[in-house]
């Protein structure tokens, strides 16, 4: 693919000779056009939920597969799906190029394998029930090409988010997510508007396959794990306000039960 909009020439130039103010200002114009590039394709985005939705419904599990910046995306939106909607560990898994240590460091050409993306799955007992989602800014990262052409081979469900269109991995996923946010402010500096569309397109899929899973009440992140006095704090007004009890009270029934919404239901039931 040529032409790549993620590689083409950014509005701006002599950046080094502009003032702190000016560079701030400029890049905060370009950030504000992510989120009408994410508008743009929402039926994307909805076509996917319902896909990860119905997998998990079915007791599958959500894989999220990448390179570089849209790696550890990835698993960063992973890594907070446990303590934030109280689901297992290993429902939803983030995989980097390079494993774990490409986290903190970059490992070269890691990303261009095509084989081992599909090696990284397999570690993890692969199946039909599971749906994977590859992030690549360029859409043509090997790494995720191979793994997203292995999963169609094998009959699991492929999703992806990139920031070119036409691109080989948008070809190869049945459900992609083509969020074109154009020229990057530092030319092909892709961990900048790209990133931040991949970010936003993330927090929208787990939040709202979450959500649709019975994970949150109301508006409440009922399941929440209570690892901080934030939380605790945070918990305990939870049940102040679904059960009308006191501050001591809900805080008592909350680390009785250890959790928001065992709370509610253990008083409930009780009070039935």
């Amino acid at each position: 693919m040529s032409n790549k909009t993620t590689e083409s020439d950014s509005n701006y130039n002599h950046l080094e000779k502009m003032e702190i103010h000016q560079l701030l200002v400029s890049m905060n114009a370009e950030d504000k056009t992510v989120p009408l590039a994410v508008e743009k394709v929402i039926p994307s985005i909805e076509k996917l939920v319902k896909v990860i939705v119905s997998k998990m419904k079915d007791g599958g599990r959500l894989f999220y597969l990448g390179a570089g910046t849209s790696g550890r995306l990835g698993v960063v939106d992973a890594s907070e799906c446990p303590p934030t909607f109280g689901v297992e560990h290993g429902l939803v898994i983030g995989l980097i190029a390079g494993g774990d240590s490409a986290m903190w460091k970059a490992v070269e050409f890691a990303e261009d394998s095509k084989e081992q993306g599909w090696k990284d799955l397999q570690n993890y007992k692969i199946n039909k029930n599971d749906v994977v989602v590859g992030i690549a800014a360029s859409g043509s990262t090997p790494y995720v090409v191979g793994a997203l052409e292995n999963c169609n081979a094998n009959g699991i469900e492929t999703g992806c988010i990139v920031c070119n269109s036409n691109s080989i991995v948008a070809q190869t996923a049945k459900y992609p997510i083509e969020v074109i946010v154009g020229a990057e402010f530092v030319t092909g500096s892709t961990r900048m508007k790209s990133g931040t569309a991949q970010k936003l397109v993330l927090n929208m899929l787990s939040t709202a396959v979450m959500i649709k899973l019975g994970r949150v009440k109301g508006n409440k992140m009922i399941d929440m794990q209570l690892s901080n006095n934030k939380l605790v704090d945070r918990g305990t007004k939870m049940i102040m306000n679904e059960l009308g009890v006191d501050y001591d009270e809900a805080n008592q029934l909350l680390l009785k039960h250890g959790s928001v919404r065992k709370a509610i239901e253990e008083r409930n039931k009780k009070g039935a």
